[in-house]
């Protein structure tokens, strides 16, 4: 049966501020999540803390709400235990890069089947937009009066670096190019990050909609998403020109892949268990 946007609605208020980026994504989100007809008890949607990780509250699907920096443990627990369910983190860019920079790069090097779209506002929004990982050098921010003093992490650089095998980016203002890429990862068998460039209209006022439009180009067509020298290229552009799309994608083993009685048996969630198997495994540490 064909689900509606409408499948995907929550009740309730929404505290995001009006005009931000988030807003688009969601409903990004929901329409692409309609359009492969994956049903509400189908997805899981994982998030830490932060604006962008209110997102679980305002989809009705599953969702898990967690610690700052540390959605991706709970998301890659849910996929061992039921590989059948498609698990979707949302993110910030602090929440991810910073904070969560060790969980995200240990499990892109396990090719954990996941969705991860980080909202990369370049700020910390929740918090009163000091700078974040993403943020440019010298900008100045509601607590780096003076202009931050480190250079900003390439996130899609880094990503490649690591083995990602799917490595995008999109803006949250282009709504069509951000489903068409969203589809594709989700589709994607294996650790797919989207770095999703969004204005914060409250706490960065030089990132602006405008802005985005203004300095991002979508990536040429042809462009062999195989070839990760040439990704590497296309990550290093910025100043000339921000380039949006699928820098990078292959197939590779997952982690699921990897483990026979993961791959090949049922899932964890529909193996019995007894008191009497925790027994067992408590035995060796008696």
């Amino acid at each position: 049966m064909a689900l509606d946007i409408k499948t995907y609605d929550m009740i309730g208020d929404n505290a995001w501020c009006p005009g931000c980026g988030n807003f688009d994504i969601l409903a990004v989100l929901k329409q692409t999540l309609a359009d492969l007809e994956l049903a509400p008890h189908e997805v899981l949607m994982v998030s830490g803390i932060g604006q962008a990780a209110k997102t679980p509250h305002y989809i009705n699907a599953n969702g898990f709400n967690g610690l700052h920096g540390r959605a991706v443990p709970p998301a890659v627990g849910a996929k061992l235990a039921n590989k059948d369910l498609q698990v979707i983190i949302s993110t910030g860019d602090g929440d991810t890069y910073g904070e969560g920079g060790n969980h995200l790069l240990h499990n892109i090097r396990r090719n954990v089947d996941l969705v991860h779209i980080v909202h990369d506002n370049q700020v910390y929004g929740l918090t009163k937009g000091q700078g974040s990982p993403t943020t440019s050098l010298g900008q100045i921010t509601s607590m780096q009066l003076d202009g931050v003093k480190v250079n900003p992490l390439n996130p899609v650089s880094m990503a490649l670096g690591l083995g990602c095998t799917f490595v995008a980016r999109s803006f949250s203002g282009a709504r069509e190019h951000l489903s068409g890429v969203l589809k594709e990862a989700i589709k994607h068998p294996g650790y797919a990050l989207v770095d999703v460039l969004q204005n914060c209209v409250s706490f960065n006022k030089v990132n602006t909609y405008k802005w985005y439009q203004d300095h991002t180009y979508f990536i040429d067509p042809d462009h062999d998403r195989t070839d990760l020298q040439k990704a590497f290229k296309l990550a290093q552009e910025w100043e000339q020109g921000i380039p949006l799309g699928i820098f990078y994608k292959v197939e590779r083993p997952t982690l699921i892949d990897r483990i026979p009685w993961l791959k090949e048996g049922k899932p964890l969630i529909d193996r019995s268990w007894t008191p009497q198997d925790a027994k067992r495994f408590l035995a060796d540490f008696q």
